[in-house]
């Protein structure tokens, strides 16, 4: 019997947390995890990540926990778009990350993750390939569970610290390829630089990628704490303001290395220009040398073509002072 093909389907889609559990508890279906939904509902607070969820799962959360309707079709849709509303019983977060799998074709394209912190207990959605910020996130609790009182705030915290770690190696990375180039496009000669337009346009195409993706986070993050400042612990809101500062520092990087790879790509098109120019004046040079030489060798074969024709020439027969008178003439014109 033949195996089955893998399904593109992750095997657990529903991923329960509770602060009372010890571990967290992995379900295919929404039915999985009703019973301890009611058992933590009131005395402890708890967190589901759901993956890729079903229109008819979608429409049961929506009942259960009463999400307005325009948040679920914001959900089900993929809103690309980042924002923060505050609702009566909760506060609808969108934020992206990115696919951070350089080994993937849908490599640095955005990834909504849909975030809905209630009072007790907080729910976040996300599609398409599985992003590694909510486990992670599960395992920072893990390690801080002795000196950490879990609430929703602080989680929707942690999932946003995470979310805007991932873009530090970029940008570093980003950093070291602008100074390279920027070093680079002066000093190599044009043999050894065939391959710097690829390099620049390449680094070019990621800073537009993450600033993209980051020009729209402080935004949300300062509409949260806005919103959110009131039901929110004070460290909490603390941390959290401290990344709209981490998330500005990081644009104004993303611009600074833009100006410098755009003023790179200007002085390596106009080093181009240089050698062009230099490459067409030696041959240039060449090529009057040649017509100075042509200059001399034509008359001399327009003689030696007529006197070597087989047929009667005048003065054929003369002695050879007359072909000298010749050439003089011809050379004196």
């Amino acid at each position: 019997m033949a195996p089955s093909p893998p399904s593109s389907k992750p095997e657990f889609r529903y991923v329960f947390y509770a602060s009372t559990l010890t571990s967290t508890l992995h379900t295919r279906d929404l039915a999985d995890i009703l019973p301890a939904i009611k058992d933590h509902h009131t005395n402890a607070c708890f967190w589901i990540d759901i993956h890729n969820p079903t229109d008819v799962e979608m429409k049961q959360l929506q009942r259960i926990f009463h999400i307005h309707p325009l948040t679920a079709e914001d959900i089900t849709t993929e809103e690309p778009r980042e924002k923060c509303e505050a609702l009566n019983d909760y506060y609808f977060i969108c934020f992206r990350t990115f696919e951070s799998d350089a080994t993937s074709p849908n490599y640095l394209q955005p990834i909504g993750i849909y975030i809905l912190i209630f009072q007790g207990f907080i729910l976040t959605f996300h599609f398409g390939a599985s992003t590694p910020h909510s486990a992670n996130v599960r395992k920072r609790m893990m390690h801080l569970k002795d000196c950490l009182t879990v609430t929703p705030d602080w989680i929707c915290y942690g999932l946003l610290d995470d979310i805007i770690d991932t873009f530090v190696p970029l940008i570093r990375a980003i950093e070291f390829e602008v100074d390279s180039i920027d070093e680079l496009v002066l000093i190599l000669k044009e043999s050894e630089q065939s391959d710097m337009l690829r390099r620049i346009g390449y680094c070019r195409k990621k800073m537009m990628s993450l600033l993209r993706l980051l020009v729209a986070k402080s935004d949300v993050i300062k509409t949260l704490i806005k919103r959110g400042v009131i039901s929110m612990y004070v460290y909490t809101v603390y941390l959290i303001k401290v990344y709209t500062d981490h998330v500005v520092a990081m644009l104004q990087s993303l611009n600074h290395y833009e100006k410098i790879s755009s003023r790179s790509h200007s002085n390596y098109l106009a080093q181009i220009s240089i050698e062009m120019t230099q490459t067409n004046n030696e041959i240039n040079d060449v090529l009057s040398k040649l017509t100075a030489l042509g200059s001399v060798l034509v008359p001399m074969n327009l003689v030696t073509g007529m006197w070597g024709m087989n047929v009667k020439v005048p003065g054929q027969f003369q002695v050879c002072v007359l072909s000298s008178q010749i050439l003089v003439i011809l050379y004196s014109e």
